[in-house]
C-alpha cells in the first residue's frame, strides 16, 4: 500500500517537470533579446547562409548569360525576398509560419531542373518565373495531402535524389573551377590556383576554426578568394559608381512570367522534393530545440515554404526552403529566440535594397565560387548519401537495387548525354536531367517492389504458386 502514493508522487513530479521544461522552452523560443545582441545574433544567421543564398542567382545568371546589372538586379531581388519569407516563416501570420528560429533561403534543390528549364527553347528567365509560381501554388495545394505523400518518399527515394542533386551540381562547380564555361582560358593554372586557395582557405577553417569561424568557412573562403583576385586586378568593377545606394526592388521587374506546361511540371516535382527536405529540417529543429513537431506546425511551415516560393516567382527570384545550416547554428550556439532570425529576416531586407552590395557580389570571379561549390554540392550529396546510409538493407533488400538503378540510370546524361536523344521530344526534359531522371527512376522502383499492396499482391501469388 506504501508503493501507490510514491508511483503516484512520481508521476506527478515527472508530468511537472515536463511541462515545466516545456514552458520554458517556449518562453526562450519567444523570448527577444537585447537590441545590440539581438543585431548580433540576427547578423550571424545571414553569414552562415548567404554564401549560398547569393550562388543560386550567380549561376542561373550565369547560365542565362545576364549582364552584370541583371544580375546585380537578380542578387538584390533574392535577398529581399529572403527577408520576406524568412519573416513569413518566423512570425507567421494565421496558419502560415511554423513560429520558430527557421531562416529561408534559395534551395539548392532546384538549381539543376532550373538550368535544364533556361536550357529550353524560347523559355528563358520569365518562364523560370512562370514554373516557380506554378511550384508554389501547387506546394499549397498538396499541403493537406503530405502525411498521404510521404510514404511514396521513403529514404531510400530521398536518399538516392539528394544524392544525385550533389553529383550533377559538381558539373556546375568544375565549369565554374575552370574559369566558367565559353571563358577564353578555361582550365587555366590561375583559374585552378585560385580555385584551389578557396578550396583550401575553406577547409583549413572547417579544420581549425571553431564556433561561429567554422560555420562561415565557405565565406570565408569566398572573401580570401575575391581579396586575392582583386589584388590580382582580375575583377572588373567597372559600373560601380553608377549603382545606387539605394533601390526599391520592385515585382516583377523582368516582366511579366510565361507559363510552359513542361516547365511548370518540373517544378511541382520540385516542390514535393522541397516538402521532404523541409519535414525533416522541421524534425531536426525540433529535436534540437527539445520541442515536438506537430502536424499543424509541419503544416503551417509548410505554407510558409510555398508561399516564400511564390513570392520568389513575383519578385523575379526563385524557390525557397527553411536552410539546415541555420537550424545547426541555433544547435551550437543555444539561442532559440525565434525573434534572431526575424532580425536575420530584416538584415536581408536591407541587403535587398543596398545595389552596391549585390554588384559586389555578382563581381565574384567564377572561379571563386567554383573552390566554394566543390564543397557545397560535395555536401549536398554526402547529406544523400547519409541518408542511404540510414536504410535497412536486410529488411528491404530490394532497396540496394533501387539506389543502384536510380543512380545508375541518373548518370547517363552526365557520362553519355547523347544516349537517349532518339527517344520522343516529350521525354526529353527528364531523360536530359540527371535529378529529374534519377527520381522518377526511384519513385517508380519503389512503388513496384515497395509499395504495400503491390507486395501484398506478390505475396498472395507465392501462396497461391506454392498450393497449387
Amino acid at each position: 500500500m506504501s508503493r501507490e502514493p510514491l508511483i503516484h508522487d512520481g508521476i506527478s513530479d515527472a508530468s511537472h517537470d515536463v511541462q515545466t521544461l516545456a514552458n520554458r522552452v517556449t518562453h526562450e523560443i519567444d523570448s527577444v533579446p537585447p537590441a545590440a545582441r539581438l543585431a548580433a545574433l540576427g547578423l550571424q544567421h545571414v553569414l552562415v547562409m548567404y554564401a549560398n543564398a547569393v550562388a543560386v542567382p550567380l549561376i542561373i545568371g550565369a547560365a542565362l548569360k545576364l549582364p552584370k546589372d541583371q544580375l546585380s538586379l537578380l542578387i538584390s531581388a533574392d535577398l529581399f525576398a529572403c527577408g520576406i519569407a524568412t519573416l513569413i516563416q518566423v512570425i507567421g501570420i494565421g496558419s502560415v509560419g511554423i513560429r520558430l528560429p527557421i531562416v529561408m533561403g534559395v534551395t539548392a534543390v532546384a538549381i539543376q531542373p532550373m538550368l535544364a528549364i533556361a536550357a529550353m527553347p524560347d523559355i528563358g528567365l520569365l518562364g523560370i518565373y512562370g514554373a516557380v509560381i506554378a511550384g508554389g501554388l501547387f506546394g499549397l495545394l498538396i499541403i493537406p495531402f503530405v502525411g498521404r505523400m510521404l510514404p511514396y518518399f521513403p529514404p531510400v527515394v530521398t536518399g538516392s535524389i539528394l544524392t544525385m542533386i550533389g553529383i550533377a551540381l559538381i558539373r556546375v562547380a568544375a565549369a565554374w573551377t575552370g574559369g566558367g564555361t565559353g571563358a577564353s582560358d578555361f582550365g587555366s593554372m590561375r583559374s585552378l590556383a585560385i580555385a584551389a586557395l578557396v578550396l583550401g582557405t575553406t577547409l583549413a577553417t572547417i579544420r581549425f576554426g571553431r564556433g561561429f569561424l567554422a560555420n562561415v568557412a565557405v565565406l570565408v573562403g569566398i572573401v580570401v578568394g575575391y581579396i586575392v583576385t582583386s589584388a590580382l586586378g582580375l575583377i572588373d568593377f567597372d559600373g560601380l559608381a553608377s549603382e545606387p545606394w539605394f533601390r526599391v526592388v520592385r515585382p516583377l521587374q523582368f516582366g511579366l512570367p510565361t507559363f510552359h506546361l513542361v516547365p511548370c511540371l518540373i517544378m511541382c516535382f520540385v516542390m514535393v522534393i522541397v516538402f521532404i527536405e523541409a519535414t525533416g529540417i522541421f524534425l531536426a529543429l525540433g529535436s534540437v530545440l527539445g520541442r515536438p513537431i506537430s502536424t499543424d506546425d509541419l503544416k503551417r511551415g509548410l505554407r510558409a515554404d510555398a508561399i516564400g516560393t511564390l513570392i520568389g516567382g513575383a519578385f523575379n527570384t526563385f524557390p525557397y526552403l527553411s536552410y539546415s545550416q541555420n537550424v545547426g547554428l541555433v544547435s551550437l550556439t543555444g539561442v532559440r529566440s525565434r525573434w534572431v532570425c526575424a532580425a536575420a529576416g530584416v538584415i536581408m531586407l536591407a541587403m535587398g535594397l543596398v545595389p552596391k552590395l549585390a554588384f559586389l557580389a555578382a563581381s565574384v570571379p567564377p572561379s571563386v565560387l567554383g573552390g566554394a561549390g566543390i564543397v557545397m554540392f560535395g555536401m549536398v550529396a554526402s547529406t544523400g548519401i547519409k541518408i542511404l546510409a540510414g536504410v535497412d538493407y536486410n529488411a528491404r533488400r530490394n532497396d540496394a537495387l533501387i539506389i543502384a538503378v536510380s543512380l545508375g540510370l541518373g548518370l547517363i546524361p552526365i557520362v553519355q548525354p547523347q544516349l537517349l536523344k532518339s527517344l520522343p521530344a516529350a521525354l526529353q526534359p527528364v531523360v536530359n536531367d540527371p535529378i529529374l531522371l534519377t527520381a522518377v527512376v526511384a519513385l517508380l522502383l519503389n512503388a513496384a517492389f515497395n509499395h504495400p499492396w503491390l507486395a501484398a499482391s506478390a505475396n498472395g501469388r507465392v501462396m497461391r504458386d506454392r498450393d497449387g
